[in-house]
């Protein structure tokens, strides 16, 4: 029986998780299947995987065929390298000792990425978390000063009213003024008056000396 590594899915519209299994390659897409290996989850940055790697990697040595999925998955994990692996020492090319030393370097390089690469998208959420952070800040500060400016031309707006209520009363002050200049001015003349009263009076008394002569 012609069997296949491949994907099933599963999950809800617009965010699929997917079964890996072995199946008959006759078998529908997500019909019966033999053996489930493990999930991927394309949801998250990296993809999450669970996979039995032993039971893959057994599947795989017996001549099982993956999709073109199953097989990136696959590579990923290193299923494919340790067969790879495997092959060269049933030719006699390597040694068990030398598989085990040559797959776990492949491992730690491997890792290494993986761990990089989750560091790189770690500090570009941060970094993307803080740039949206000051621009909210920067937002909500020119909406304060945006307020703060709408509230002092309310409060400027009655100094402007008793300004202008207080303008006629200038007005009237300043037409006030030249009358109080012209009383001022006729001032003197009264007094002038006051003074020519007693020379009038004098010359009414020497009248009376003239008549007696």
């Amino acid at each position: 029986m012609a069997t296949r590594i491949r994907l099933q899915r599963h999950g809800r519209k617009g965010r699929p998780i997917f079964t890996i299994v072995v199946a008959d390659s006759r078998a529908k897409r997500d019909g019966k299947f033999i053996e489930d290996l493990g999930q991927y989850n394309p949801n998250t940055n990296p993809a999450t995987i669970d996979l039995n790697f032993e039971r893959a990697l057994e599947w795989m040595m017996s001549g099982a065929e993956p999709s073109n999925t199953a097989r990136a998955i696959l590579s990923y994990k290193g299923v494919l390298m340790k067969k790879h692996l495997l092959e060269g020492v049933k030719k006699g090319a390597l040694t068990a000792e030398q598989v085990e030393e040559r797959f776990t370097k492949w491992l730690n390089d491997k890792q290494s990425l993986v761990d990089t690469k989750i560091t790189n998208l770690t500090s570009s959420a941060e970094k993307a978390k803080a740039d949206r952070l000051k621009a909210e800040s920067d937002a909500n500060a020119k909406k304060a000063e945006a307020v703060a400016a709408k509230h002092a031309v309310v409060e400027e707006a009655p100094v402007a009213e008793e300004v202008a209520e207080e303008a006629p009363a200038v007005e009237a002050a300043a037409e006030e003024a030249p009358a109080v200049e012209a009383a001022a001015e006729e001032a003197p003349a009264v007094e002038a008056a006051a003074e020519e009263a007693p020379a009038a009076e004098a010359a009414t008394e020497e009248a009376p000396a003239a008549d007696a002569e």
